[in-house]
Order: C-alpha cells, then sequence, then structure tokens
C-alpha cells in the first residue's frame, strides 16, 4: 500500500504526513497532521521520523509547538 493511499494509525481517516522510525507500538506508525500535533502537544512528540510528503511539515510542528529541549532525528535513508 503507498503511503498516498495509508491512513493514519491513531485515527483511521487523516492523510499521514510522518512515519515513527522508533515505535514504541508497531502499530502506530503513521500518523497525520492532526494527531501528530497533538502528541507533540501532549509532550510526547515523535522522536526518529520520517516525513512523509516531501515538505518538512512534522518539522515545522516541533518548532511552533514543542517546548521539550530534545534532540529529534530526521531519518533520511
Amino acid at each position: 500500500m503507498g503511503a498516498h493511499r495509508r491512513k493514519c494509525d491513531w485515527c483511521g481517516s487523516g492523510t499521514p504526513i510522518v512515519r515513527d522510525m522508533d515505535p514504541i507500538n508497531p502499530e502506530y506508525q503513521y500518523w497525520c497532521e492532526e494527531c501528530a500535533r497533538a502528541l507533540i502537544i501532549k509532550g510526547d512528540p515523535i522522536e526518529t521520523y520520517r516525513e512523509l510528503e516531501g515538505e518538512p511539515i512534522y518539522g515545522r510542528l516541533l518548532e511552533e509547538h514543542c517546548t521539550l529541549k530534545r534532540f529529534y532525528s530526521f531519518a533520511t535513508a
């Protein structure tokens, strides 16, 4: 199944923008923008991720909403 046809693993309806490359639960790897934003605001951001849309949407969400001083890894391969 291509990323363009996949749905968010959490809400089941949104188009994923980011993939968690080191998920605690492998059933929740693909996140839409709304669910990813909620994770960041809750204080549980994805730390090792791959952007799916070709734009740094998740990176911008981290910059806008993350107040924690952590290191995040953008997976390139």
